[in-house]
């Protein structure tokens, strides 16, 4: 198993895994679920469940790099390019666009 955590504006709203199996699940952490702040994202919302998902969820899809982006990404940090969690994970660190990031734990 592979997790990083994931940030909302620098505050940690829990972790994302992947499965060698392949599937994937998201938790958030207990005190991010519990305030005011708002979901990740509208196709995650909050809850003490797990999210789980036989493919990269959607919203983190979202987050990469597409077209010659992802090929000079893949081919610079040497990652195959179909895997997406991997180019999330090195890819999506403190600085990406927008108020989500993910830290490898």
């Amino acid at each position: 198993m592979k997790c990083v955590t994931v940030y909302v504006k620098g505050i940690e709203a829990g972790v994302l895994a992947r499965f060698r199996h392949g599937g994937y699940e998201f938790r958030y952490a207990r005190e991010y679920r519990q305030s005011t702040r708002p979901s990740v994202a509208f196709s995650i919302p909050k809850r003490k469940a797990v999210h789980r998902s036989q493919v990269l969820f959607p919203f983190f899809y979202g987050l990469l790099a597409e077209g010659a982006q992802k090929r000079m990404q893949c081919r610079t940090m040497r990652i195959d390019e179909n895997d997406h969690f991997t180019r999330l994970a090195e890819t999506c660190r403190e600085g990406a666009i927008g108020a989500v990031y993910v830290r490898p734990r």
